[in-house]
């Protein structure tokens, strides 16, 4: 809290990204945020996009099953409308919102509003994924976290999907998706090169 030259005070905002790959504790770590602030006796309210229904329709649930009520939207604009009361705002899943959720998070922080955003930084690809690098940019304060990758041991550096499908976004779990760090997620991709090649050998061979 800060006393301007006027003798009132006001609560600065700012902007806490919190971002890694899957099974890396991101939502862990927001929900621990969110319900430390809650504690305090702070306004808080926690979002979520709304196509995220994994666990629940509308609590935010970290992997290991801690949850904390939240507010399913479609658009980041609605995160703006809802956020006009609270001093502490969270999103998870950041990743699949639009654009938009950029300059929606730096007005929250202008207008004195702690923001704390959850999300992954790099698809399945390892592409920079949705507004997250974006909002690393603006970020007061960015927490990568890490989960472990499951053939070696070392720090996971991207999540590697499981399944056959190109989409995007495609909402998982262990079943789909396996933290790998980047030396495996290279030998990995070398494996699957030389699957599809051998395919096509065969294929054309045929």
């Amino acid at each position: 809290m800060v006393e301007n030259l006027a003798g009132e005070t006001r609560h600065p905002g700012r902007i806490e990204v919190v971002c890694g790959s899957m099974f890396s504790g991101k939502t862990e770590e927001l929900i621990r945020r969110m319900k430390r602030a809650k504690f305090a006796r702070q306004k808080v309210g926690i979002f979520k996009p709304s196509m995220d229904t994994r666990y629940s329709d509308h609590d935010v649930v970290s992997h290991d099953h801690n949850s904390i009520i939240s507010t399913p939207v479609d658009t980041s604009a609605s995160i703006l409308l809802l956020s006009s009361d609270l001093q502490v705002v969270g999103i998870d899943e950041a990743q699949f919102f639009d654009e938009g959720l950029i300059t929606v998070c730096n007005q929250l922080a202008y207008h004195g509003v702690r923001v704390i955003v959850a999300g992954l930084d790099m698809d399945y690809k390892g592409r920079p994924f949705g507004p997250i690098p974006g909002l690393c940019a603006i970020a007061d304060e960015v927490t990568k976290v890490h989960a472990i990758c499951v053939r070696c041991g070392a720090l996971a550096y991207v999540s590697h999907r499981l399944v056959h499908n190109d989409k995007r976004v495609l909402l998982g779990e262990r079943e789909e998706y396996e933290p790998l760090c980047r030396e495996c997620y290279r030998k990995v991709l070398e494996e699957e090169q030389c699957r599809k090649d051998s395919e096509n050998d065969l294929t054309g061979k045929l």
